[in-house]
């Protein structure tokens, strides 16, 4: 008998260690009939810690279990179906079953650092198919199967991974982006530390395409949980073949090391990134040259994130008219969202592009946390908008966001509900920017610093018509005029209060008011 408790950053931040530790003491565990397993996370966050019995029928799970609950539940043995804490068979939840989970297929099933339990899952299937390939055909699987990069901007992943292969150079790298920075977003630590293998084996598969012998991780400084349990996994790896001079027996070499961010947000950004990679401070990079051509060490360089990279997999695996045969229009395959804020059910969703923001929201999400009515939901990190409830009937593909001056991003959404105060959150967009702008362009920089005060100055009521006019300038010239995306989408959240919740703009600090009016 196993019982399996998760061993993630987020089961862990509420007691899943403690409920291990109190686990080791039960006698069925401690005369050996039954043993802890620590697997990852489903990513069903509304339920941990939750604690799973292996059955003949499947894992029964027991959810939101503490410490201090373990003795009385295992009082008798194993625990009764009857425990109030008991929602029967974990995959059978509907939370889980009307998920299509395809990049997410292993996580809290499988023990993240054992290989052998990687494999019987599926995992390998994509590298072995793209040993066997040539470097060309790899590329036309990943563009044929529609894959955009999942870090924000969307470029599909064959042009990029094709610019690479086409490059002439003596050296190649593949870097991948987890610095991942966006409020409410946990996709990509999630995967390192619940399926840290899928990540290897996708930038393997990238570096077979591109001609690279060597990959680098950029992980976020914030998760040191994940970089145990990620060099962990490499070091595995690379005992077990996958990684080294002979990559799973054949002829081609690579290699990944594991680097740690620098703390700051811009790092997120690519250039930035190869900036602090190369030991510098992260400054973003003028493109041209792109990164493709010229990344790290002046070398051409696939950059691309975790989820991209872990998406790759399941491509070559099943390939790419499986993954093509997902999502809507050119939005193609499966998005990990992220649910998080004022939610009744946190944590990750995988769905195929095109269920809409309401749907996501009210089926999975379950409303707010508060019971209140939601107000307003940021989705893209806090550099996407703040859409209204008018806008929830929104298709959750790349075109329709779009459409409405939204986007995607990383697939975080934030609710609000009605207790919120708009031009606060307009405010924070700005001094977000302001604080962790690189400080290399002037509409970043100072655009950002004179954004705060403009909004400050029109929720004091002080010349609203030409404060007015002032922010809308200043956010055409910061998206028009700024180096990257960081002071180019700031406009995005604050020109969304504008335009949706403007009686909070207008009004007093700390006077949010839940009715709209025309603009000034």
């Amino acid at each position: 008998m196993r019982i399996h408790v998760p061993n993630d950053t987020a089961a862990r931040s509420v007691g899943a260690d403690e409920v291990a530790r109190a686990l080791a003491s039960v006698p069925v565990v401690r005369d050996g009939h039954a043993h802890v397993v620590r697997n990852g996370s489903r990513g069903a966050y509304w339920l941990e810690p939750l604690l799973e019995l292996e059955t003949p029928e499947g894992r029964v799970g027991f959810a939101n279990v503490s410490a201090a609950e373990v003795p009385a539940l295992f009082a008798d043995g194993l625990p009764d179906r009857r425990h109030p804490k008991c929602i029967g068979l974990v995959e059978a939840l509907p939370w889980l079953a009307e998920q299509v989970r395809l990049t997410f297929a292993r996580i809290g099933r499988i023990d993240p650092l054992s290989l052998d339990d990687y494999r019987t899952a599926g995992g390998l299937l994509g590298l072995e198919r793209a040993i066997g390939m040539d470097s060309a055909g790899i590329v036309r699987e990943i563009t044929a199967s529609g894959l955009r990069g999942r870090g924000g901007a969307a470029f599909p992943a064959g042009i990029k991974w094709e610019t690479v292969r086409n490059a002439r150079a003596p050296q190649k790298y593949v870097v991948c982006n987890a610095d991942e920075g966006d409020s409410g977003t946990f996709a990509d630590r999630l995967l390192m530390e619940a399926d840290p293998f899928q990540l290897i084996e996708g930038m393997t598969i990238a570096a077979l395409a591109v001609g690279a012998t060597q990959g680098y991780v950029y992980l976020r400084s914030e998760y040191p949980y994940a970089a145990q349990i990620f060099g962990e996994a490499l070091a595995r790896a690379r005992s077990a073949g996958m990684l080294g001079a002979s990559v799973c027996g054949s002829s081609h070499a690579f290699d990944i090391t594991l680097r740690i961010g620098g703390g700051a947000y811009i790092c997120g950004e690519e250039t930035a990134l190869l900036e602090s990679l190369e030991g510098k401070r992260g400054v973003v990079r003028a493109k041209p040259p792109l990164p493709a051509l010229q990344g790290l060490f002046g070398q051409p360089t696939v950059i691309n994130n975790v989820l991209t990279f872990a998406a790759a997999t399941d491509v070559l695996a099943r390939g790419a008219q499986h993954y093509a045969s997902h999502g809507l229009d050119r939005s193609t395959g499966t998005m990990p969202f992220q649910l998080g804020g004022n939610i009744q059910r946190g944590g990750l969703v995988e769905l195929p592009f095109g269920i809409t923001l309401r749907d996501l929201v009210e089926r999975f999400g379950g409303g707010s946390y508060s019971g209140r009515a939601l107000r307003a939901i940021q989705v893209g990190g806090p550099l996407g908008a703040y859409l209204p409830a008018s806008q929830w009937d929104t298709p959750l593909t790349y075109e329709h966001f779009a459409a409405i001056g939204a986007m995607l991003g990383h697939g975080g959404i934030v609710a609000f509900d009605d207790t919120v105060d708009m031009a606060a959150q307009a405010e924070f967009a700005m001094a977000f920017c302001a604080h962790e702008s690189c400080g290399k362009c002037t509409p970043c920089r100072i655009g950002s610093t004179r954004g705060v005060e403009v909004i400050q100055r029109l929720r004091r009521r002080e010349q609203v018509r030409d404060q007015w006019n002032l922010l809308e300038e200043l956010c055409e010239t910061m998206e028009l005029g700024s180096l990257c995306a960081l002071g180019g989408l700031t406009p995005m959240p604050v020109r969304s209060v504008m335009k949706h919740f403007t009686a909070d703009l207008l009004a007093p600090a700390g006077g949010a008011s839940s009715t709209s009016q025309v603009a000034p």
